[in-house]
């Protein structure tokens, strides 16, 4: 597998087009997975997936084949949305047109699934990317630790705390059963 990304960035920054096809068709649903679960918004994560996947390809040169290719493209990701997120929270937004809370949006024909993405849009940015990269990409906590520049511990401590506020929030609205301390 390592020698087949080193062969396809090699390709890339050799200008070949179809190497470049492949290497957006290799990252682009994990990428905008990425960013559209720390942006929440799809048009938003749409653009910084694109913008994520330009810049990859533009700094391949920078890439360390010692190392995965997935975690250098999805760390390029994160930073963008990390970016956008600032960008957003500095853009006053008018009171008039808040959505009410998440919680307040209560449905009782909602299922699990459902209500875990109501949930995970709840945690901190930090969080939820941390929470994405070890369940749903499957990345090591020290691979995680190394994207985000925090220590081991850090990523172990937002996880816990990403599934016991998680936990909560889905208990607050009768997602899953409270937990039988006697047993």
């Amino acid at each position: 597998m390592a020698e087949e990304q080193v062969e396809l960035a090699q390709r890339c920054l050799a200008g070949e087009e179809s190497a470049l096809r492949e290497f957006v068709d290799a990252f682009q649903v994990q990428v905008f997975d990425l960013c559209f679960r720390m942006l929440r918004h799809r048009q938003d994560a749409e653009d910084i997936a694109q913008e994520s996947l330009i810049r990859a390809i533009r700094y391949l040169k920078s890439w360390d084949p010692k190392y995965p290719l997935r975690p250098w493209v999805l760390k390029i990701a994160a930073n963008r949305c990390r970016t956008a997120l600032t960008k957003r929270s500095r853009t006053p937004t008018p009171t008039a047109h808040l959505p009410e809370s998440v919680c307040d949006q209560q449905n009782p024909q909602l299922g699990l699934a459902e209500e875990l993405e109501l949930a995970m849009q709840e945690l901190k940015a930090e969080h939820l990317e941390c929470f994405v990269l070890f369940y749903q990409h499957e990345l090591s906590i020290q691979k995680i630790a190394e994207q985000m520049s925090v220590p081991d511990g850090t990523i172990k401590t937002w996880l816990h705390r990403s599934r016991k506020q998680l936990a909560e929030m889905l208990r607050k609205r009768g997602t899953t059963p409270s937990v039988d301390d006697s047993l």
